[in-house]
C-alpha cells in the first residue's frame, strides 16, 4: 500500500473522531463514552501517522528526526 493511501485513512480516522466529538455534544447521556472512544480513535490515527512518517524516512535512508 502506498504511504499516501495510508495517510488518507489516517485522515478518515481523524474525521471519525471529530464526528464522535460532535455527537457527544448532542447526546449528553453517552457523551463521556463517545469522548473516550473519540480520543482512542484520534490517538490511533496519530500513532499510525507517526508510523508511516518514520517508516518512509527509514526506507528513504533519512533519520526520522530529519525527515
Amino acid at each position: 500500500m502506498h504511504p499516501s493511501a495510508i495517510l488518507h485513512e489516517v485522515q478518515q480516522l481523524y474525521n471519525v473522531s471529530d464526528r464522535l466529538d460532535t455527537l457527544a455534544g448532542k447526546h449528553p447521556l453517552v457523551s463521556e463514552a463517545l469522548l473516550g472512544i473519540s480520543g482512542s480513535v484520534r490517538n490511533t490515527a496519530t500513532l499510525l501517522e507517526v508510523l508511516v512518517v518514520t517508516r518512509i524516512a527509514t526506507l528513504s535512508g533519512l533519520e526520522p528526526a530529519n525527515a
